[in-house]
């Protein structure tokens, strides 16, 4: 099942937010034409690390996709864009606010030539207000959100979250965004202009801890691992590392305290329940220690599946990709560059009726589809590279 078969989208991103955006359509079956400029192309295919000259970071945002390239500074090759918009479903951009305006590939632009197009411009801040015209990348925003008020451990620096969250938030709520408009679209034979903003998105995310803000008026705080209304509910040190237990509520708790054979903890008053173990849980982690200390991780790791505790490794990426779950599934697939290298990538993890979704394209050469795609619109050829 491919829901989105029968969709065109055109892209004019760069990096992160706005391709992964795109790739989720694309993985769901979009017709999806990247545009870029004939030097270079998004700036993403210079990063490393780089298999036979191309990126790996960029073939994993960029699979499922065809790319043309174009200099929208030449009236020509903005022609060449304006008629690939004309003939889409969908536009992704993710330019500084003004910027497809300045170029002559703005929203109001294409009202009357393509009425039911779904415009999704992704920001740092949004299309409006008084921080619109500033930049911003994954770093800044998780500052400016807060992310990084709550990340790392007490007392500790600012840590920003190691997975880019801002960016990747951003480009999930853009395709949420666009699914639903296509399906106003259907209804009604209008589209609409969409604007996501990383700052929004990440503040989205976040609701538990706006939430906890707006309950009680303070800020919430680093806790390394650890959670602000759950016990035991963190990362804790075996004799030989680290592991993770969530014993997230009463019954999980009894379960946990029998798996190490301290019955004893349960009956105790100060953990008597679900808020009470939050409020006293550096006792009880540095309790909960002293017995993990006898035990490595990988025994206690047993110890509480069999108890029916969830639990876990702390995995390096590696070990995540090569877990059993990873592997059952399905979810790492190789797939060729167009140097001729192979490599692998984490396909998409959705299964609609058990099924999975195909690479149904390697990650594009750039221009690799002038031709093609251009040859399709019956306009001359483009800029840059001829594949």
């Amino acid at each position: 099942m491919l829901p989105l078969k029968d969709i065109r989208v055109i892209e004019f991103c760069n990096v992160a937010a706005g391709p992964f955006c795109g790739m989720l359509l694309a993985d769901m079956g979009a017709d999806l034409v990247k545009v870029e400029h004939p030097q270079g192309g998004d700036t993403m295919r210079q990063w490393p690390p780089l298999n036979g000259g191309y990126s790996e970071n960029f073939a994993s945002l960029n699979r499922n996709k065809r790319s043309v390239t174009l200099d929208l500074k030449k009236p020509g090759d903005r022609d060449r864009a304006r008629a690939l918009v004309r003939g889409a479903d969908v536009l992704i951009e993710n330019n500084r606010p003004g910027v497809m305006e300045r170029l002559g590939l703005g929203y109001a632009s294409f009202q009357d030539e393509n009425p039911k197009l779904v415009y999704c411009s992704v920001s740092a801040f949004g299309q409006e207000g008084p921080r619109a015209e500033e930049g911003g990348f994954d770093l800044t925003i998780q500052a400016m959100a807060g992310v990084m008020s709550v990340t790392g451990e007490p007392g500790g620096a600012p840590v920003k979250c190691g997975v880019p969250l801002s960016d990747f938030c951003a480009g999930l709520y853009a395709a949420y965004a666009v699914a639903s408009a296509l399906r106003e679209v259907a209804h009604t034979g209008r589209g609409t202009h969409i604007d996501v903003s990383m700052l929004g998105a990440s503040l989205a995310v976040a609701a538990l801890q706006t939430s906890e803000y707006f309950g009680t008026g303070r800020d919430p705080v680093k806790l390394g691992s650890a959670h602000p209304r759950n016990a035991p509910y963190q990362a804790f040190r075996a004799s030989d590392g680290y592991f993770a237990m969530a014993a997230g509520n009463d019954g999980l708790w009894r379960a946990a305290c029998g798996a190490i054979g301290r019955e004893d903890l349960a009956g105790d008053a100060r953990f008597g329940s679900t808020a009470l173990r939050a409020r006293h849980q550096a006792e009880l982690k540095e309790i909960l220690e002293k017995e993990f200390a006898k035990h490595g991780a990988a025994d206690l790791l047993a110890k509480f599946r069999a108890a029916g505790v969830p639990c876990a490794p702390i995995n390096t990426y590696s070990q995540a990709l090569a877990d059993e779950q990873v592997r059952h599934m399905g979810w790492v697939r190789e797939i060729g560059l167009p140097s001729g290298a192979r490599t692998r990538t984490f396909v998409s993890p959705l299964r609609f009726d058990g099924q999975g979704f195909p690479v149904r394209r390697d990650p594009p050469a750039l221009g690799e589809h002038n031709e093609e795609v251009l040859g399709e619109s019956s306009l001359p050829q483009a800029s840059g590279p001829r594949r």
